[in-house]
């Protein structure tokens, strides 16, 4: 059975299959970069391809990884089809992240307290 991981606090709500997704991804440097290429202008997957020593094939992978994540969206346009990041998606992992975080220092404050009545 698929947990979710929800907080009020980020506002958004992802499943553990999502959260693999999204991190599995992002774990290639590839893929991290067509994501970060993508964020800040639309690319055609050839002009994509053209900066990587691999084949079209391999980027055309990585890329179906990026969309099965939801970090990407693939758009016909004529001949072409053009990637652009999804920064909605990235907003939701660093939301995730935060939560993470927020819950380690809140952990690190709870020691603190409790060192600071037993010195």
């Amino acid at each position: 059975m698929a947990r979710t991981v929800t907080d009020a606090a980020i506002g958004a709500t992802l499943s553990d299959a999502q959260v693999d997704r999204i991190f599995r991804a992002l774990a290639d440097a590839t893929r991290r970069d067509i994501v970060r290429r993508t964020l800040t202008a639309e690319a055609s997957i050839s002009e994509l391809a053209a900066d990587y020593d691999m084949t079209f094939a391999a980027v055309q992978k990585h890329i179906a990884v990026l969309e099965a994540a939801d970090l990407v969206a693939r758009t016909p346009r004529g001949r072409e089809r053009i990637i652009r990041g999804n920064p909605d998606t990235i907003a939701r992992a660093r939301d995730l992240l935060g939560h993470f975080e927020q819950l380690w220092r809140a952990r690190i404050d709870r020691l603190d307290a409790l060192l600071a009545e037993h010195p």
